[in-house]
């Protein structure tokens, strides 16, 4: 018996015009979603990235100390490549990152700091479709963003934040999760793969360090973006997790 064919994909809401993308390390966006950023910011979107880590712990054969400063500049330059020019970095500790008040509280304010409609982050549930476990950074990570959209939205907590001068954001409609199991909803990237693999392709000192299809950018874009296009109906696509906070 064959197996059912994938649900397709539904269309994602362009109609916006500030997006954050936060995400645990360096390279996370580029594993799926630059594409769909070079999409946006083509069409004169404003799309903010943000690291909680700095993925200082990421390349085995180099200390953190080394490597932090590298995967940085990588990063800033790979953001460069979709059309993103400005990139923080939260400097939480890589690979023991914790879900927790002092994380929330940092996302909440680059919320209210830069007062997106839609705030992107990546898969966070606990495995890959079921097969392959995710990791533990991920998913503290995409979690704690979650939790920090509505924290933004609410005056009495973190009242620190209204002391820095930071005051609530409720203007965020919906949190998208790129590479989630759960995705539902889809872009079409076709237009925008080539951009999508140089960017990978910048974080060149992480990718040397990695062996296996995850090292080779193009490979790995190229499965992810067909499986998705088939579904959306297009040759390339990015899938998300779509989870509405505004109806």
């Amino acid at each position: 018996m064959s197996e059912p064919a994938p649900t397709p994909l539904q269309p994602l809401d362009e109609d916006w015009d500030r997006a954050l993308a936060v995400v645990a390390h360096p390279d996370d966006m580029e594993y799926g979603a630059a594409a769909a950023v070079a999409r946006w910011t083509a069409q004169g979107k404003s799309v903010v990235y943000a690291m909680v880590t700095s993925g200082e712990a990421g390349i085995d054969g180099l200390d953190p100390a080394e490597c932090r400063p590298l995967r940085e500049a990588e990063q800033i330059a790979s953001a460069a490549l979709v059309g993103v020019d400005t990139v923080e970095f939260l400097h939480h500790p890589d690979g023991v990152l914790e879900y927790g008040l002092p994380l929330r509280r940092d996302i909440a304010r680059l919320i209210r700091r830069h007062r997106p409609e839609i705030v992107i982050t990546t898969n966070f549930r606990d495995t890959y479709g079921g097969v392959m476990p995710n990791q533990a950074d991920h998913i503290a990570a995409g979690r704690a963003t979650l939790d920090a959209i509505r924290d933004a939205g609410n005056r009495w907590v973190f009242r620190e934040l209204l002391a820095e001068g930071h005051q609530p954001w409720d203007g965020v409609r919906q949190l998208w999760a790129a590479g989630s199991p759960l995705g539902e909803h889809g872009v079409d990237t076709t237009d925008h793969f080539e951009a999508g693999v140089a960017s990978l392709e910048a974080h060149a000192a992480y990718l040397a360090g990695l062996s296996g299809q995850m090292g080779d950018a193009r490979e790995f874009l190229e499965g992810m973006s067909r499986e998705s296009g088939s579904r959306l109906g297009t040759r390339f696509a990015a899938s998300f997790e779509v989870l509405r906070l505004k109806f």
